[in-house]
C-alpha cells in the first residue's frame, strides 16, 4: 500500500533517504522555468520536513512535453532514469505523476528502473514502492490517468487550431514583420497587423530576392540594418531568408498543418503576383541552395564538358599564375577563362536582345490565359472578404448578423477549393521570369543592362537561359575556337537543361565561328 511520508520511517527504520528533485513544464514561453521552479520548492518542503537529503535536482525539462506527441526529447528526464539506475538516490520526489509522464512507454521505464535499483517513488505527497503488487497498480492507473488527459488535451488543441484555420485567424508564433492585437479586458487574440518598421522589410525582401538577389546577399544586407533584426536577436543568414520568403502569412494565405487552406483574415503585406514570382524562383530545378564564395567567374561551375556528358561535376576555374583557365575534371578539356567568357558572353547578349529571347518565355495564349485566372482568383477573394465583413455586421433592428455562421462556412467550403485552383492555374502559366530577366528579353539595350548586373545576377541569367558545353580543341594546342568547340543551348532547344519548358523540335544549339586565341 502507499506510504504517508510521515510514516516512512517506521515502515524503514534506520535509512536515510537520499532525494532527487523532477520539475517539468509543458509550456512556457517566457522559458523562466517559473511553473518547474514552484513544483521544487513543493518538494524541497516535503524533503526538509522529513529530513531527506537533497542530491540532485532535475530541473532543465523546461517547455517539453511529456506525451507521444511530443517533438523533443527530455533530456533531464533520462539524466534522471540513469541517476537512478546507478543508484544514486533512494527516493524521486515529484509535484504530481504528470510530471514525470503523460506517456504509459515513459512510466514503464521509470516503474522498471525503480524497481530494480529499490527506488521509492513520490508524488501528491504520497510514496510508492514499486517492487510491491499494489503499488505498481495504483501508479499505473495515475498513469493510464496522465496519458489520458494529455491526449484530451491534445484533442481540444486540435479542434481549436482547425477552427481557427478555418475562420483564417491567426495562430501559432507571430510571423516576423507582423505584430498581434489582444483585447485589454479579457486578453483575447483580437488580429495581427503589419509591424511599423519591420513590414516595409518583409517586402524589400521580397523585391531584392525578385530581382536576382541572392538569400546569403539579402541576411547580409538584413544584418546592417538595426530596424530589421530577428525577434530572437539572432543574426540573419540565408537559410532564415529562404524560411521568411516561403512564409504563405505574408500574401495573406492561411497555413494548416503545412498546407494552405484558405485566405486569411489579416492584411498582406506582399501581393500575390510578387509572393507567387518569389515561390516561382524558389522552386526553380537549377536554383543552388547554397552559395558557393569560391565562384567568381561568371561560367565557372555552370558549363557542361561536353566530351564527358553532364554527368560528371561542371568546369571549374583554376589559375597558372595570372592566367585563370577554365577545365573539367579530368583535366583533358580547357580553355583560357577571358577568351572564353568573353565568346559565351557575347552570344548570350546577342540571343537575350532577339525576338527568339522573348518568345521563348511565351506560349501561344498563355498571357491571356493567366490573366483570367488571375482575375477570377481576385473576384473569388473579393466576394469571399465581402462575404465575412457581412457576417460580422448585426441588424440593429432585428439582431440578426448580415450572414449566418452556417452559410458563411457553406460559402467558404465552395469559394476555397476555386481559389487554389485559380492560383494554382496562374503559376503553372507563369514561368519564373524575375525583374532582371524580364527587362533583358528582346531588349536592344541589353548590353548595356547586361554590364550593370552584380555576377551573381548574370550567373542567374544564364542557368535560366542557356546550358553551355565546352568541347576538345580541333588540335591539341589550338590557339582559335572553331565551330564546335563551344556549343550553346538556348531554352526550347535541345540540349537545354534548365528548369523551363525545353522543346525536343527545335533548332540545334548554337555554335560559334572562328575567334581567335590568345595566349
Amino acid at each position: 500500500m502507499p506510504i504517508a511520508p510521515e510514516y516512512l520511517h517506521l515502515v524503514h527504520p534506520g535509512t536515510t533517504f537520499n532525494a532527487y528533485l523532477y520539475g517539468r513544464a509543458s509550456h512556457d514561453p517566457t522559458k523562466k522555468g517559473r511553473s518547474v521552479s514552484t513544483q521544487l520548492h513543493e518538494g524541497r518542503e516535503l524533503c526538509d520536513r522529513y529530513g531527506w537529503p537533497i542530491v540532485g535536482v532535475f530541473d532543465k525539462d523546461v517547455d517539453r512535453s511529456a506525451s507521444r506527441h511530443r517533438k523533443g526529447e527530455r533530456a533531464d528526464f533520462e539524466a534522471m532514469l540513469e541517476g537512478i539506475a546507478a543508484r544514486k538516490c533512494r527516493i524521486v520526489v515529484a509535484w504530481e505523476a504528470s510530471r514525470y509522464y503523460r506517456d504509459l512507454e515513459a512510466y514503464v521505464r521509470l516503474r522498471n528502473v525503480c524497481y530494480e535499483a529499490n527506488v521509492l517513488l513520490c508524488y501528491n505527497g504520497t510514496i510508492y514502492d514499486l517492487s510491491k503488487r499494489e503499488d505498481r497498480k495504483a501508479t499505473a492507473m495515475d498513469a493510464l490517468q496522465a496519458e489520458d488527459e494529455a491526449e484530451g488535451i491534445r484533442d481540444r488543441n486540435l479542434r481549436t487550431q482547425r477552427r481557427l484555420a478555418e475562420s483564417g485567424r491567426p495562430a501559432g508564433r507571430t510571423p516576423w514583420g507582423y505584430v498581434r492585437r489582444y483585447d485589454p479586458d479579457t486578453g483575447d487574440l483580437l488580429d495581427q497587423v503589419p509591424h511599423p518598421t519591420r513590414a516595409p522589410y518583409v517586402i524589400k525582401m521580397f523585391r531584392r530576392f525578385a530581382a536576382g538577389q541572392t538569400a546569403y546577399r539579402i541576411a547580409a544586407w538584413l544584418n546592417t540594418v538595426p530596424e530589421a533584426a530577428t525577434t530572437s536577436g539572432a543574426p540573419w543568414d540565408q537559410k532564415r531568408v529562404v524560411e521568411q520568403l516561403r512564409q504563405p502569412a505574408y500574401a495573406a494565405r492561411r497555413k494548416h498543418r503545412g498546407q494552405v487552406v484558405g485566405d486569411a483574415a489579416w492584411k498582406r503585406i506582399v501581393s500575390d503576383q510578387l509572393f507567387d514570382q518569389v515561390q516561382g524562383i524558389l522552386d526553380r530545378p537549377d536554383r543552388r541552395t547554397q552559395r558557393d564564395s569560391r565562384v567568381r567567374h561568371q561560367f565557372a561551375h555552370i558549363t557542361y564538358c561536353g566530351e564527358h556528358g553532364d554527368e560528371l561535376p561542371k568546369l571549374t576555374v583554376v589559375r597558372g599564375g595570372s592566367r585563370p583557365t577554365y577545365q573539367c575534371a579530368l583535366l583533358d578539356t580547357a580553355i583560357r577563362a577571358p577568351l572564353f567568357e568573353a565568346y559565351v558572353e557575347q552570344a548570350v547578349i546577342e540571343w537575350l536582345s532577339s525576338p527568339a529571347a522573348a518568345a521563348a518565355f511565351r506560349r501561344e495564349g498563355e498571357d491571356v490565359e493567366a490573366e483570367a485566372a488571375r482575375l477570377l482568383a481576385e473576384r473569388l477573394e473579393r466576394q469571399l472578404s465581402e462575404a465575412r465583413e457581412l457576417a460580422g455586421t448585426v441588424d440593429e433592428t432585428t439582431g440578426e448578423p448580415g450572414l449566418s455562421a452556417l452559410s458563411l462556412a457553406t460559402l467558404e467550403r465552395s469559394l476555397t477549393p476555386k481559389i487554389k485552383k485559380a492560383r494554382e492555374k496562374v503559376q503553372a502559366l507563369t514561368l519564373p521570369v524575375s525583374p532582371v530577366l524580364s527587362s533583358l528579353l528582346g531588349a536592344p539595350d541589353a548590353e548595356k543592362t547586361w554590364a550593370g548586373l552584380l555576377l551573381e545576377q548574370q550567373r542567374d541569367v544564364i542557368r535560366q537561359i542557356v546550358t553551355v558545353r565546352l568541347h576538345h580543341a580541333h588540335v591539341k594546342g589550338a590557339q582559335t575556337i572553331r565551330p564546335g568547340r563551344i556549343a550553346l543551348s538556348f531554352i526550347g532547344q535541345a540540349g537545354f537543361r534548365g528548369g523551363s519548358r525545353p522543346d525536343p523540335e527545335s533548332a540545334p544549339p548554337q555554335q560559334g565561328g572562328p575567334v581567335s586565341e590568345t595566349g
